[in-house]
């Protein structure tokens, strides 16, 4: 539960302060700014409602009932794929064996199996509500995974022709960057408050970098900014040890005093840090 308060009140409200200032009028800033506020939104969605499955999870823990995990770092995935193995797992099962599995699955004709994956993904988007902007964000899903399972044995083949297959580490790291890349393109659709801003955020994204800089500085805040990545880091690092293992079991390792002094400290991040302006959670709406 504590985790899940920090996530929410300290990460993705503070981000919250930065993505909705720039997200509500888009057409007056230039793309260093859309930029950050895009790529601010990524983790904001995400502190914000894996910071309410965290409490959710907690408080149920208490009571001595054991719900299943719904995010699993998700912004470590290395394709569209996986990223859906880790994001709103709770959704995505709940699709998987109540539409998708019904609609015939991947046991079907490949022209039928890749419309089964655009109809749920379409839908996915309508289940966020009945606008345009989350229909386009649930399609440019689908049309991500169907790329990627159509080019999968081409990859394969020019990993291994450029000799690049050597370097594990660097493909690694090149395919959660792309992904986190996408990803973050459809949170534009997913963000704005209507087809016409997003297209607009698309198109313009690349503009205006001459003065781009000082215009972060000026309507974001230097010092604002540069804590909120310095938290999203925290953040990632609490994520890189989870990837490698419990978080559970490394704190259990650890001397009592020691541990007691972490769950302190991340009490006195949350006072210090916290933003307590009774932000509501995002997914309250859907």
């Amino acid at each position: 539960m504590l985790w899940g308060f920090f996530k929410k009140i300290v990460i993705a409200d503070r981000l919250a302060i930065i993505v909705n200032l720039i997200y509500s009028n888009p057409t007056e800033r230039t793309g260093p700014l859309l930029i950050l506020a895009t790529i601010l939104f990524a983790f904001q969605i995400y502190c914000d409602f894996s910071g309410y499955s965290d409490i959710a999870i907690g408080a149920s823990r208490i009571m001595g009932f054991k719900l299943m995990n719904n995010f699993r770092r998700p912004y470590f995935s290395r394709s569209i794929n996986e990223f859906w193995k880790r994001w709103h797992i709770s959704l995505s099962s709940w699709f998987k064996d109540y539409l998708y599995i019904p609609l015939g699955g991947r046991r079907v004709s490949i022209p039928r199996w890749y419309m089964n994956i655009m109809i749920v993904f379409l839908v996915s988007g309508l289940w966020h509500g009945a606008s345009w902007t989350f229909v386009i964000w649930g399609g440019l899903h689908g049309l991500y995974l169907i790329i990627e399972i159509i080019t999968k044995s081409f990859k394969e083949k020019l990993l291994r022709i450029t000799k690049l297959i050597k370097f594990p580490r660097l493909i690694h790291l090149s395919e959660i960057l792309l992904t986190f890349i996408l990803v973050s393109i459809g949170w534009i659709f997913f963000r704005a408050n209507s087809i016409s801003d997003a297209f607009y955020i698309i198109k313009n994204i690349f503009k205006g970098w001459g003065s781009g800089f000082s215009e972060v500085k000026l309507v974001a805040g230097g010092m604002r900014t540069l804590i909120a990545f310095a938290l999203i880091g925290f953040m990632g690092i609490v994520h890189v040890i989870q990837e490698r293992g419990s978080a559970k079991q490394f704190l259990n390792k650890r001397p009592l005093v020691l541990r007691w002094a972490i769950y302190l400290a991340i009490m006195v991040l949350i006072v210090l840090f916290g933003v307590f302006n009774e932000v509501q959670f995002i997914y309250f709406q859907f």
